[in-house]
């Protein structure tokens, strides 16, 4: 599977934190940060890869940190997934303005907002050659977007995932928190979820497990990463 994520992929899923549209700012949305984004993503998109995007909303609210403050569990979720709707809507803005063909779809039904999904019709974006982007995760509570991108890129055939973080890698622990942390360039996914490093959640990695989707796990925060890790230069991590 290694050498399946080194080649060119005809179509990709990126996976982007919602707390890495929010650069340096500590909450929201920052306007450098997210055009620096679509620049990348447009790049890769005129190279003829067809480009999807998941986007979760941690820049704005986390379903899970508030359901653990006393808020019900479904209501949070669904409030996050809410927020991915406007990083989606900022994002696409953002594609838009660089002259980049853009649809959002949603798994929560928002008509005035954005298309409701339907798997052919994202296929057949993407076999346009637009950017798809979806919020609002699966539509239900309890599933993380770690999980929507899983099975968004499972639907629709997806040669990988790349998952954008502000990390360039997974390490054996928090390499912010401790300099002893040591970086994996390859894993495989049981090793994953044997030593739970938190990659994606577990639902997320057992989908690309049993449908041998590789993950690519890079640092979003270096300009031109998107593209060398569509290009299938080394960098991050695989886990395949």
């Amino acid at each position: 599977m290694a050498k399946k994520a080194a080649k060119k992929p005809k179509r990709i899923l990126l996976k982007l934190s919602g707390e890495a549209l929010m650069g340096e700012m500590g909450y929201g949305i920052d306007p450098d940060v997210i055009l620096s984004i679509a620049k990348q993503v447009k790049e890769i998109n005129k190279s003829g890869v067809e480009t999807a995007l998941v986007i979760g909303a941690g820049n704005i609210f986390r379903g899970l940190s508030a359901a653990s403050a006393g808020m019900d569990r479904s209501t949070a979720d669904y409030m996050g997934m809410l927020a991915t709707m406007l990083n989606g809507l900022a994002l696409q803005d953002a594609l838009e303005k660089l002259d980049v063909d853009t649809r959002v779809l949603t798994a929560i039904e928002m008509r005035q907002l954005a298309e409701l999904y339907i798997r052919r019709r994202a296929d057949r974006h993407l076999a346009k050659g637009r950017v798809v982007i979806f919020v609002c995760g699966t539509g239900n509570p309890y599933f993380t977007t770690d999980t929507a991108a899983a099975l968004r890129a499972i639907e629709l055939g997806a040669d990988m995932i790349l998952k954008a973080t502000k990390v360039d890698g997974v390490y054996t622990k928090d390499p912010v928190k401790y300099k002893d942390a040591k970086k994996f360039t390859e894993l495989s996914y049981m090793e994953v979820l044997k030593r739970r490093l938190k990659v994606m959640d577990s639902t997320a990695v057992s989908l690309c497990m049993d449908n041998e989707l590789p993950i690519v796990v890079f640092d979003l925060t270096k300009k031109g990463n998107i593209k060398k890790a569509v290009d299938g230069k080394k960098i991050g991590t695989t886990i395949s």
